[in-house]
């Protein structure tokens, strides 16, 4: 389940981190859902090497691990873009 739940929450990260930081990206929403899941599972992957745990099902600290992934893919992707 691990895997699929950071998809499924990359896919609503990366929806919520574009309305979080507004913005013509390059490539649309399309692209920022792509960021969103790699930003999942990014963060995921930094929460469980810092302690916060991975993803065992669906809840709220998942999901914040989540969206500030995504959110970070997201800036990272915007700085290199410019």
């Amino acid at each position: 389940m691990g895997i699929i739940a950071w998809i499924i929450f990359g896919l609503i990260a990366g929806v919520i981190a574009k309305f979080i930081m507004p913005g013509k990206d390059p490539g649309g929403i399309i692209v920022t859902i792509i960021l969103g899941i790699l930003g999942a599972v990014v963060g995921g992957f930094i929460g469980n090497m810092l302690g916060f745990g991975d993803v065992s099902g669906f809840d709220i600290r998942s999901f914040i691990i989540a969206v500030i992934g995504a959110i970070l893919l997201l800036w990272i992707y915007r700085m290199v873009k410019r």
